[in-house]
């Protein structure tokens, strides 16, 4: 038996912990980093800047970044019109799943704060997120978007609203976006 040992031995027999160094137990395992983690790689297709086009209308321009060693998302939204919004994407821990807080300058009015949660995976390889917003009644609907990733350079989104709890859904937003060069 090592001096060590032995010391730790002799400090339990008397009713001390033993040294820290002689303890056995491993610390804890290193949590993965995001980067590395699946549920944390769902919407790399949509990483990156965006020029976005309804039918041949330039709408706006979209950045989508990835932060924080990869455990967030951040969007950046500058419409033509001169709008704009931020997103964070994050993954609640324990929970494996991204969740959307969207901001406009306009977060007072109905779709100005939008909080949405990721619903669905599709086979396409597209991503659905649905909320809820309360209406100007006060009386709330259904929102969701999906997006669909059709190559490497282009990503399609749908924005639709429900009023009936989701038995019929009606399109908002229809939009195309294309890899900025």
């Amino acid at each position: 038996m090592t001096a060590y040992r032995l010391v730790g031995a002799v400090a339990l027999l008397i009713g001390q912990s033993p040294p820290a160094a002689a303890q056995s137990s491993a610390p804890p395992p290193a949590p993965t980093p995001c980067a590395e983690d699946p549920a944390f790689r769902v919407l790399d297709f949509w990483v990156g800047s965006w020029d976005v086009y309804v039918g041949d209308t330039l709408d706006g321009h979209d950045r989508v970044t990835r932060i924080l060693a990869g455990c967030a998302l951040t969007e950046e939204w500058t419409g033509a019109d001169g709008s704009t919004g931020m997103s964070l994407f994050y993954v609640p821990p324990g929970s494996g799943q991204w969740r959307q807080v969207w901001v406009t300058e306009q977060a007072t009015r109905p779709g100005g704060l939008k909080e949405k949660q990721f619903v669905e995976r599709l086979l396409d390889g597209g991503v659905r997120f649905q909320g809820t917003i309360v209406g100007p009644q006060g009386k709330p609907y259904l929102d969701r978007t999906t997006l669909t990733p059709l190559s490497s350079s282009e990503v399609h989104q749908v924005i639709e609203v429900s009023r009936d709890g989701g038995v019929t859904w009606r399109a908002l937003y229809d939009a195309r976006y294309r890899r900025s060069p």
